[in-house]
């Protein structure tokens, strides 16, 4: 199950049914959990536990050094991956940039050639990253979300559940939940045809669709409405939305810019 060609470090933990494929690296003190595979090439690095079924795909580096100017080298710091995912080729995901912390994966991931996720990422389950997506430093990800290849994310902001983002689009702030962006900083819309591919009924849509329009496309500022939001009952999902909208990140949310909002 291991190539021989392979060079992996006295301290790492591998379970007896992971496999290694020629010229992998994998450093001490690594944790590779039951049914993974780390195809040629691929380098893990240091302080990385792997969830089991996991796929690291040819030269993709997990672990390596943040591309921090402040980092010192002997931080101790690390990645933690979930189970299930998919790592395609050149991929890179850096480890945490200060002491005890760790960039973060959930499980049923799929992250597409030459995908980056930068030191202390935090990315949720069932997420698609297709190829070329960057991310940069201290991202938070929620589940269920597509981001189309190229797109591009400045440090520090959130993207929400079941949300789809345009290749190469360009974003300096945050995604709210179950929205649709493209080009720089835009909101399309609500990602309906995603709602309904998840299994949200009618009800649910058309709720959240209520709030989107309230938050956005009123005519009144962000803090009026969440304001005008908060006067009203609401049901789960559409209490999401505006709980994002309500505590966004430093860098703020994107905006409705006249756009044609999607059609449920």
């Amino acid at each position: 199950m291991i190539h021989p060609t392979a060079l992996i470090h006295p301290s790492a933990t591998l379970d007896p049914t992971v496999e290694v494929g020629p010229y992998a690296i994998i450093e001490g003190p690594a944790v590779i959990e039951a049914g993974c595979r780390v195809e040629a090439h691929a380098q893990v690095i240091g302080e990385v536990k792997v969830g089991a079924g996991t796929v690291i795909g040819r030269a993709a580096i997990i672990g390596a050094d943040p591309q921090d100017l402040g980092f010192k080298p002997e931080t101790s710091s690390g990645v933690i991956l979930g189970a299930g995912n998919t790592i395609r080729e050149q991929v890179t995901i850096h480890r945490g940039s200060k002491p005890g912390s760790y960039t973060r994966m959930g499980d049923g991931n799929f992250l597409m050639a030459g995908a980056h996720l930068a030191h202390d990422v935090t990315l949720g389950d069932r997420n698609i990253l297709a190829n070329a997506c960057l991310l940069a430093g201290h991202i938070t990800v929620g589940n269920n979300t597509f981001i189309g290849g190229g797109a591009v994310f400045h440090q520090f902001l959130r993207i929400g559940d079941y949300c789809v983002v345009q290749g190469n689009g360009s974003f300096g702030k945050d995604i709210p939940h179950f929205c649709a962006a493209y080009r720089t900083n835009r909101l399309a819309g609500l990602n309906v045809i995603g709602l309904r591919r998840q299994g949200f009924n009618s009800e649910q849509r058309a709720a959240i669709k209520k709030m989107f329009q309230l938050l956005f496309c009123s005519g009144q500022n962000v803090s009026q409405a969440v304001s005008a939001a908060k006067a009203e009952e609401w049901p789960e999902h559409a209490l999401r939305l505006l709980d994002f909208v309500a505590a966004p990140s430093k860098r703020g949310v994107c905006a409705w810019q006249g756009g044609r909002e999607a059609e449920d």
